[in-house]
């Protein structure tokens, strides 16, 4: 593929959503590759293959179905796998929604992260500029770290990391007026599903809460922060 975007989404239980995404990408005029990654275990596996045979000939989209790994394990094999082909790498929740701008919410992106190393996300309309929900980064962070989030955790908080890295490397960039809508159930968005159940139950967030404040707090953020301050200064 030719762009230098890519944007990764790992989905589950929601093949519904994929011409959902699409319809969004063609609605903001969006030009970013999408990568769908879909577990083999998916009960909704049927739905997901036939979503990859209708966009076949798209040239933006691609599918890969693997062993399960979660949220983080996947997003980090898809990342680490591509980070060689894209100057910039993006995550979004199969329930975004990128919505129509003047600009293009993907060329935004472009423009932000053209200087050199950093980290953009716009507006979820949940979370604003407090979590990264969705976020965008030059590649070059993923092959510095070896990862686009902190393995420790497994869905929740690595919105919370990706806050912590840019501005801990001073090259952050919050776009409110660039929307990405989380369409989640606790903006009432969204029903309740098997997946949200999982996701965010008691003992998922307690599990990566007290993974992400031992990352924060215990030297495993800063080990990462002063190999991207690193490479904002080599690059300079």
């Amino acid at each position: 593929m030719a762009d230098d975007l890519l944007v990764i989404i790992p989905t589950r239980g929601r093949p519904n959503a994929i011409p959902e995404i699409m319809t969004a990408w063609d609605d903001t005029g969006a030009t970013a590759d999408v990568l769908f990654c879909v577990d083999k275990d998916d009960p909704q596996l049927a739905g997901y293959k036939q979503q990859a045979k209708a966009l076949a000939d798209d040239g933006r989209v691609r599918f890969v179905f693997w062993a399960r790994k979660r949220l983080v394990g996947t997003l980090n094999q898809a990342a680490v796998k591509n980070a060689g082909d894209y100057r910039f790498l993006a995550f979004m929740g199969d329930d975004h929604r990128p919505r129509p701008a003047e600009t293009p919410w993907d060329e935004r992106i472009r423009i932000c992260l053209s200087g050199g190393p950093g980290i953009v996300y716009g507006n979820d309309l949940l979370q604003g500029e407090a979590m990264a929900t969705a976020v965008a980064m030059t590649s070059d962070i993923v092959t510095t770290l070896g990862y686009m989030a902190p393995s420790a955790m497994v869905h929740l908080c690595v919105d919370l990391c990706w806050v912590d890295w840019g501005r801990g490397m001073g090259r952050i960039t919050y776009l409110d007026d660039m929307v990405i809508e989380h369409l989640h159930p606790a903006a009432g968005k969204a029903s309740v599903d098997a997946v949200y159940e999982d996701c965010n139950s008691s003992e998922r967030a307690s599990a990566d809460a007290a993974a992400y404040y031992d990352y924060r707090d215990n030297g495993g953020l800063e080990a990462d922060l002063a190999k991207l301050r690193k490479l904002v200064e080599e690059a300079s």
